[in-house]
């Protein structure tokens, strides 16, 4: 049999499409993490590293994002569900566990709603459940067209303040600096597919009952982008859910208090083995 490739920035055609990843590691259920929008597979270094010792751990560029280029399609929460579904089938991954933050928790979400019996436990990160109301919507529209104007240097920037809590931007400028730039790497064409999936994505708040594997809830507290209130809506609408919060944290928890962040998981993980 032929010994699987493992490493970063490795390549997988499916559906019509090349998708990046890396594939760190070695364990019995692997853990797939996917990230939020606008942001790429780098967003989840520091867990990476600090998991690979006993875990198999892979980590997506979602279509159209970081290194899993498609600038044709019409991008959706379903096709990215989908594409989920055929990376696991391609890697002969039966089961995993799914790490989403964000958008990536409403790929989590959609997929897990679909396809049940592929996912061993969720973790879903700074997410919500609730589809976009039509205010929402028209202001999605209306942040498009500016864009299609003035291009995306104004939304990327407002975007990338929102995704932080205050004092990070001030105190961590380093970091702040590599999410801009993993941010201004999509082209303008993917800001605004993005824009238009989050716009039209459907709710899974109504099959929350319905999910019966082990779910961990990470929040940051200044989480402006999908609110604290989101979460604790989910851990009390998921049986058995956990439900952590991370002071000081906005949208982007994980890479704002990482070492936090990652001992909430390894927490996780260690109840998995029990």
């Amino acid at each position: 049999m032929k010994k699987e490739t493992k490493g970063c920035n490795l390549m997988i055609n499916l559906n019509n499409f090349d998708l990046s990843y890396d594939d760190i590691g070695e364990g019995s259920v692997p853990i797939i993490f996917l990230h939020g929008y606008p942001f790429d597979k780098s967003m989840w270094e520091n867990q990476i590293e600090y998991l690979k010792a006993s875990n198999r751990l892979l980590a997506c560029d979602i279509r159209g994002f970081g290194k899993s280029k498609d600038e044709k399609s019409s991008l959706s929460i379903d096709l990215f569900g989908d594409d989920l579904i055929a990376f696991m089938d391609k890697l002969a991954i039966n089961k995993a566990i799914i790490c989403g933050l964000s958008m990536g928790g409403f790929i989590a979400l959609n997929a897990q709603k679909k396809s049940p019996d592929r996912f061993e436990s969720l973790i879903l990160c700074d997410t919500q459940c609730i589809a976009d109301t039509d205010e929402v919507k028209e202001e999605r529209r209306k942040i498009i067209e500016e864009i299609k104007v003035d291009g995306v240097k104004k939304f990327n920037e407002g975007f990338i303040k929102s995704v932080f809590n205050q004092d990070s931007l001030t105190e961590k400028k380093e970091l702040v600096e590599e999410l801009r730039t993993v941010v201004f790497a999509n082209s303008e064409h993917i800001i605004i597919e993005g824009l238009k999936v989050l716009a039209e994505r459907s709710e899974t708040c109504s099959t929350l009952s319905d999910i019966s594997v082990t779910t961990l809830i990470i929040c940051g507290r200044q989480d402006e982008v999908t609110p604290l209130s989101e979460s604790e809506f989910m851990h009390k609408n998921i049986k058995g859910s956990t439900l952590k919060i991370i002071e000081n944290a906005g949208h982007v928890s994980n890479l704002e208090h990482p070492k936090e962040f990652n001992q909430h998981l390894q927490d996780f993980l260690d109840t998995l083995k029990k």
